[in-house]
């Protein structure tokens, strides 16, 4: 099927394309995804943010990728630092989540961010208190993928800090929508 390309990207022929923007998606937001809070560092600069687009990608080595903005500040973290720590939070801290889709604030003295205990993780990377569990990441292998970086990485370190059967937050479990 010939496709036509516009802003919106491919289009199949005789559609409309904000019609078709719209249905993709749609369709792209129903696709199962977990929400993550994502620690970064380089140097004495530290950041925690809200990220959805993560996964296991390899298992020998033990690689994971996640996607991160081009524009964020934690995407200068990792592509300066090379590490990151991946959060799973619990389906009841749901409002995690929404505290790290802003520009951080660090308390040194109370070791927060945002208002949210963190402890450095082996890789020098925030760790946040209230996960269920994570995974700390050496970046081996950055991959540009246009408006953001897939940044894949090996698994250095790993650990739960809750019981392994809670319930973990995934996108459909918030009114947040990221994507399409």
């Amino acid at each position: 099927m010939p496709v036509q390309h516009g802003i919106v990207g491919p289009v199949p022929e005789g559609v409309d394309p904000e019609e078709y923007d719209k249905l993709r998606r749609r369709v792209l937001w129903s696709m199962p995804s977990g929400l993550y809070v994502v620690g970064s560092r380089a140097g004495e600069r530290r950041n925690l943010m809200t990220l959805n687009w993560a996964t296991q990608v390899s298992f020998e080595p033990k690689y994971v990728a996640i996607s991160v903005e081009n524009i964020a500040f934690t995407h200068t973290l990792i592509s300066e630092g090379r590490v990151f720590t991946l959060n799973v939070i619990s389906r009841e801290d749901r409002a995690i989540v929404r505290k790290f889709t802003k520009p951080v604030e660090v308390d040194e003295a109370a070791h927060t961010m945002n208002g949210f205990a963190f402890h450095d993780g082996r890789t020098g990377a925030p760790v946040l208190d209230q996960a269920i569990s994570y995974v700390e990441c050496e970046v081996r292998n950055p991959v540009d993928v246009g408006t953001s970086t897939l940044f894949i990485a090996e698994i250095v370190n790993a650990g739960f800090q809750q019981a392994e059967d809670t319930e973990v937050l995934r996108m459909e479990d918030t009114r947040m929508n990221y994507g399409g």
